[in-house]
């Protein structure tokens, strides 16, 4: 290890104060800081040598949550030798405050660390997983959760989050579907750019902003088989109208970095794919952040069989647009060797380096490395009250109603209630997978708890009844007993957390154990009983028996910190149920890959005679899944009536307005998420049968009414045709207002 001189630390603190300068000049202008922060990174990179740069683009991992198989314990020796420009998995203000100071006080240029965290939703106040947030079609309230993770995850050192994923996912086995937005691209673009927003404010100097990363470029979620790390095909068509919109979205709303992805796509990993990363993210987005690779991917080109060993790897990442190396250590093995026997540019890492102290500038850390180690802003922002309270309602919005016969829900506090499963006071499984640094004891609410708000422990008779996982019966006699005393049921049953996310992938998407058994053996007990079943999962289940067993089903997903009192504020009816869901929900495993918008085929099933023989069709059940895109009951009802088009024919420079009368014709105030599908009747490649084009989220009194507009232009009408070109067709569009996919259309317009 290099021994320190004091002259040395002189050197590189007179340095920072120079890059320092002009800090508040340059706040004035946004572009003028940008000017500024190009300026500074040439000048730095004039004094970096060689080893210097490619340390920048090396990060390892502290001793937080590990994703992956590789952990280097050399970290702080790395640092020291300035071969470290990032690390992960190290947060509290202490901590981080302590390694940057070895990154700037202890090396030649001082130059600071990021300081990186899965911070996927939420970091200490826990918001439901993202599949959950997106069911509430809210992009305000997603957009100020993250804006909460980033105040919280800032104010601990954190510097950047590996997220949002926005990987559109069509394959419930898939675990990681619990941490995106579902199958929808239109929504998931939208969405994507709510959280980028959130994360990164509109200030990265500001303090309690911090750096976004749009993963996982790309295909990711396309996975065959629904097993993660799988290997990706899929036409050009596919890839530009359905993979990549989201990421495009991203980079649309500044989103300062990229994470490549597991997976290889049509045969080239994605690691290593000059295509994806340079053609498309570079040439023609004009993306000018940094790209880090995901957890060891450089390593695993070598098992990919597309590289022969780690030092040809680490040659194809740089190669491909890699600019940081998460984990492998490949870069700082192998890519300084590489330059100096010409086997690589150099250009390609003075570019990488550029990049990486440009998001550096950018966050401040230049002008002070320690901005974000306070440790009374630490006291002061964990777990603020108005945190905890935003948490309550997200559980709320994000809560889907997917049955409810004979008004099962609300509950009123008058009955008695059996609160039975293994999830009802669970304080764990209830933050969800990707649970960051939430505490999983002392602060998540258990339905119990939330429930308690509204009835006292007499009128609560508990069982648990069974495990999440496994055969065990012994308990089904207490809760049959629990049921028969009581004057309705509540079943709080669903996964494990860790059922779901990365590398949780499963073939069989039934609620697991002997939940489901016991929901009949009580279904048997208590036949004329109301039973309500609360669900906790990270995907979209089976759930073909228990529709036939329960009342009521409302899915929760898994709720975060003060999931336990949303849910209690949708089941006693203070939060009139308004999630819909953006993934479909299969009748069964052997009908995935389904979702709203495939295409017809050549064969369509007739409406009027849906088992037509030679029709695509299954001969076991029906094309339709047992709850559809867009489906979520509320406790009142809404009704559509007086569609109307500002023309029946359009032109190519024309705007299109489409309205519906929404009116709440039942007894209870609510919100409705009101959604336009269009679809294009013949194109010069096959369009999908229905397409989400815009939605809105209103609130209606009971028997008020509102007209609800949309405006469509030709661009909402694009799509890649088969010679890649981003285009729109004249021709006839079906259009419709509805508040679920699951509808015939009525109305059509002419593009001309």
């Amino acid at each position: 290890m290099k021994t320190l001189t004091k002259t040395t630390l002189f050197i590189g603190t007179i340095f920072l104060f120079l890059l320092g300068c002009n800090t508040s000049e340059n706040k004035k202008n946004n572009a003028t800081t940008d000017t500024a922060f190009h300026a500074k990174v040439d000048s730095l990179m004039g004094l970096m040598t060689l080893q210097e740069k490619v340390g920048q683009m090396v990060m390892y991992s502290g001793s937080g949550a590990i994703t992956g198989p590789t952990v280097n314990t050399n970290f702080r020796t790395y640092i020291k030798e300035a071969n470290v420009g990032a690390m992960l998995n190290v947060y509290s203000a202490k901590a981080t405050r302590d390694l940057q100071k070895l990154a700037v006080e202890e090396t030649r240029l001082g130059i600071p660390l990021l300081f990186g965290y899965d911070v996927i939703h939420g970091f200490k106040t826990i918001f439901p997983i993202n599949l959950g947030l997106a069911a509430s079609w809210d992009l305000d309230d997603i957009e100020k959760g993250s804006r909460i993770a980033a105040e919280e995850a800032s104010a601990v050192g954190i510097h950047w989050t590996f997220a949002p994923m926005v990987d559109i996912a069509r394959d419930p086995r898939w675990g990681r579907i619990s941490e995106g937005m579902g199958e929808d691209v239109y929504l998931a673009s939208k969405i994507t750019k709510a959280y980028v927003r959130g994360f990164q404010g509109d200030d990265l100097s500001k303090t309690n902003t911090i750096l976004a990363c749009a993963k996982h470029f790309v295909g990711y979620g396309a996975a065959q088989a629904g097993r993660d790390y799988h290997t990706v095909n899929m036409g050009e068509e596919e890839l530009r109208n359905v993979y990549l919109p989201p990421f495009k979205a991203a980079v649309d709303e500044g989103v300062e970095t990229f994470m490549t992805a597991f997976n290889e796509i049509n045969g080239v990993p994605a690691t290593a794919n000059t295509y994806i990363f340079k053609d498309i993210l570079r040439d023609e987005w004009g993306f000018n952040g940094f790209v880090v690779t995901d957890y060891t991917a450089i390593n695993e080109l070598v098992d990919h069989g597309f590289a022969k060993d780690e030092k040809h790897a680490t040659k194809l990442a740089i190669e491909a647009g890699i600019d940081q190396d998460m984990m492998s250590s490949a870069n700082r093995l192998y890519l300084e060797e590489l330059v100096n026997e010409g086997e690589v540019d150099v250009e390609l890492v003075n570019e990488a380096c550029r990049r990486i102290l440009l998001a550096k500038f950018k966050l401040g850390l230049f002008d002070d490395p320690y901005k974000y180690c306070d440790e009374q802003r630490e006291k002061e922002t964990i777990y603020k009250p108005e945190f905890l309270e935003a948490a309550r309602h997200s559980a709320a919005i994000s809560s889907v109603l997917l049955k409810n016969d004979d008004k099962a829900l609300p509950l009123t506090s008058e009955k008695t209630i059996a609160l039975i499963g293994p999830l009802a006071k669970d304080k764990e499984n209830i933050l969800g997978n990707w649970g960051a640094a939430g505490d999983r004891r002392g602060k998540a609410i258990s339905v119990h708890q939330g429930i308690q708000e509204y009835v006292n422990d007499a009128k609560i008779n508990y069982a648990k009844g069974c495990e999440i996982e496994g055969d065990d019966e012994s308990g089904f006699n207490e809760a049959i007993n629990v049921a028969k005393k009581s004057d309705i049921v509540v079943m709080v049953m669903g996964e494990d957390y860790d059922m779901s996310g990365e590398a949780a992938s499963r073939t069989n998407i039934k609620i697991p154990g002997s939940q489901t058994k016991l929901i009949k053996r009580i279904r048997e007990a208590v036949p004329n009983k109301k039973i309500v079943l609360v669900l906790m999962n990270g995907r979209p289940l089976d759930l073909s028996e228990e529709d036939t067993l329960a009342d009521a089903i409302l899915e929760t997903w898994f709720p975060g910190t003060m999931g336990g009192n949303g849910v209690a504020d949708v089941l006693f009816g203070k939060h009139n149920p308004s999630g819909k869901l953006t993934v479909t929900f299969p009748r069964n495993l052997g009908q995935v890959p389904i979702y709203y918008n495939m295409k017809n085929t050549g064969r369509p099933i007739p409406a009027n005679n849906p088992k037509e023989d030679y029709k695509s069709n299954y001969l076991d059940v029906p094309n339709t899944p047992l709850y559809p895109f867009g489906h979520g009951l509320s406790y009142t009802t809404f009704e559509y009536s007086n569609f109307k088009l500002s023309a029946e024919t359009t032109g190519f420079s024309d705007t299109l307005t489409a309205m519906a009368t929404i009116t709440n014709t039942g007894d209870y105030d609510g919100h409705e998420v009101v959604q336009l599908y269009v679809h294009d009747k013949v194109g010069s490649i096959t369009r999908p049968v229905k397409e989400l084009k815009g939605f809105e989220k209103i609130f209606l009194k009971k028997g008020e009414s509102k007209t609800v507009s949309f405006d469509l232009s030709v661009e909402d009408l694009k799509f890649y045709n088969s010679e890649m070109k981003f285009t729109v067709e004249p021709g006839e569009f079906e259009i419709a207002i509805k508040g679920t996919s699951d509808f015939d259309f009525e109305h059509a317009f002419t593009l001309e």
